[in-house]
């Protein structure tokens, strides 16, 4: 598979049938992302909450490449009222697709949206677990560190995880290294950081704490194979 990282928690993911999967899709408004989102076709969206920086540019996105949205079912039933094709989970939900699969696992973290000025809370955050071309990869979404990390793991090994690292809105890096831990991912991604002012990390530092060869830092934009 091909993967990119799109800057804070937007992860693209091109599997080797060349189905294209795109986490978190925060594009326009993100300073650090050269991609722009005609650039981009997804098949399917994974959303893993109600925050404008995860749910993004979404409806766009949904709407030109006519890509199926996946996501919490309060967050899913939204995005239907808006016209786009979901696919609803709730926590220990896996929905089977032609890729593979998707599980809803819990995060510790908030989850509202401003919808015409009104802030409306649209159930709450998740993360995704995905198996995909035999591998196995874990989002975090946005999170603090929480014991239940623990249980991602507890089928199979997870081949690759994706962790908030930012501070102040989720977990910092001493708690994300833990996190590592707790997943005993073989390799990791660290995400949601140097976006804006407050939420500015050294990534270089957190794959410092990791065990030698685990952390992952790939450059914006830029796909690498997996």
């Amino acid at each position: 598979m091909k993967i990119t990282w799109l800057g804070q928690s937007s992860v693209q993911i091109i599997t080797d049938n060349q189905l294209t999967i795109l986490i978190d899709p925060f594009i326009k408004d993100n300073p650090l992302v050269k991609t722009t989102v005609a650039e981009l076709d997804p098949d399917y969206i994974l959303v893993t909450h109600a925050h404008y920086d995860h749910v993004g540019d979404t409806i766009e996105l949904a709407k030109q490449s006519d890509a199926t949205v996946i996501s919490i079912t309060d967050l899913a039933n939204y995005f239907k009222s808006e016209g786009l094709t979901v696919e609803a989970l709730n926590f220990g939900g896996q929905l089977m697709l032609p890729f593979g699969s998707v599980k809803l696992v819990p995060a510790w973290h908030t989850a509202a949206l401003a919808i015409d000025g009104d802030p409306r809370t649209l159930g709450v955050a998740a993360g995704f677990e995905l198996h995909i071309d035999g591998k196995v990869l874990y989002h975090a979404g946005d999170t603090a560190l929480f014991s239940d990390m623990k249980l991602v793991n507890h089928m199979e090994p997870v081949d690759l995880a994706f962790l908030p690292i930012g501070d102040t809105f989720t977990m910092g890096l001493e708690d994300a290294a833990i996190a590592a831990e707790f997943v005993q991912a073989k390799k990791v991604v660290p995400i949601h950081y140097n976006t804006f002012a407050k939420i500015e990390q050294d990534p270089v530092e957190f794959v410092q704490l990791l065990n030698d060869g685990v952390g992952i830092i790939p450059e914006i934009d830029v796909p690498f194979e997996f």
